[in-house]
């Protein structure tokens, strides 16, 4: 592809495609902070490379993740040390079966003196907000980050307030404990960008979390290695990030065959799904795919970038049928089995 001299991106005369060499440079340049940011957070977080790609790819695709998990693999240490390392404000909400939606979102508050109300702000007024063990709340109190999730904005009373930006809701389960829980409202669980699921470090790296956990001496300091401003501009940056009509094609039969699978020679999946992937699926693999490209400090998508998010981007959107569960299968299976028969371009 021949591309037009010059320092930013701009429409090639010929073929109507994006000057891809003077994106990337762009991009090269913007994505430097990527490295010491998993850096950082790797001084405490041992291995779970792919739980903190996922916190990465939420943060610069604009999109809350959702992490689960057994107790004790690091969801919480992850959120909080990224927070560390952008230098943003943050702020922990334990869910509780007893917490009220005003808890969350805050409340209007009588003056006495002023002889009038004012506002108080909850926690959800930060950066980051980590929603702990947040199928602990009934749901509406889960209901109550809906309107922050989705509009980045939160209504008390007759006014409505702006989140500060960047913004981020990062929540974590506990997929083994069902007593004093409550399942996340569907509505809730699509506003998600991505659910990752935590597994167990190798023997290698338990025994690294071992020594550094017994081990006497200060623990690691961690440094802002980037700023509020820096993950603005990334976010924009990654709406450029080139994806070409076949890999959009791609994700829209992807996400179709979730609704169909018998039009995409998967007839035997019908039984199984209840309901497929919303269109917050297309949105969010093209999102999360342009987000990983801008991690690999490329200008472009390739497919590898989607089939690698495919999956929780879409685990957490398909639902299962009685049969499905009677039978013991779960929706990873059915994504699987649906990256296995989707052509690849």
């Amino acid at each position: 592809m021949e591309s037009q001299p010059t320092s930013t991106p701009v429409e090639n005369q010929q073929n109507g495609h994006p000057d891809i060499q003077a994106l990337t440079d762009r991009i090269v340049s913007a994505s430097a902070f990527v490295e010491p940011l998993r850096h950082e957070v790797g001084k405490v977080v041992v291995g779970q490379r792919n739980m903190v790609d996922t916190l990465l790819i939420g943060l610069l695709a604009d999109g809350h993740v959702l992490l689960e998990g057994v107790p004790g693999l690091a969801k919480t240490l992850a959120i909080q040390t990224l927070s560390q390392a952008v230098a943003v404000d943050f702020n922990r909400i334990q869910f509780t079966p007893d917490l009220l939606p005003a808890d969350v979102v805050g409340t209007m508050i009588y003056n006495q003196k002023e002889e009038a109300f004012t506002v108080s702000r909850g926690p959800i007024f930060s950066h980051f907000v980590l929603a702990d063990e947040i199928n602990r709340a009934p749901a509406k109190v889960q209901s109550a980050l809906l309107e922050a999730m989705q509009e980045r904005q939160v209504t008390i009373g007759s006014e409505t307030f702006p989140l500060p930006q960047p913004f981020l809701v990062l929540a974590t389960q506990n997929p083994v404990e069902q007593e004093g829980t409550y399942p996340l409202p569907e509505a809730q669980v699509d506003r998600f960008l991505l659910k990752t699921v935590i597994d167990y470090p190798t023997p290698e790296e338990e025994q690294h979390i071992l020594r550094s956990q017994v081990a006497s001496g200060p623990k690691p300091k961690i440094q802002a290695v980037v700023k509020p401003e820096q993950i603005r501009a990334a976010r924009e940056l990654v709406r450029e990030v080139y994806m070409d009509e076949k890999v959009e094609r791609y994700i829209v039969n992807l996400v179709q065959a979730t609704r169909r699978p018998e039009n995409h020679g998967l007839g035997h999946l019908s039984p199984l799904i209840g309901f497929g992937a919303s269109p917050r699926a297309s949105i969010g693999l093209a999102l999360a795919g342009k987000a990983r490209a801008f991690m690999a400090h490329r200008g472009y998508v390739i497919p590898e970038d989607i089939r690698s998010v495919a999956m929780d981007v879409l685990r957490h959107r398909i639902g299962l049928t009685f049969e499905a569960e009677a039978e013991e299968i779960r929706q990873e299976q059915i994504v699987t089995e649906i990256l296995d028969h989707v052509q690849v371009p």
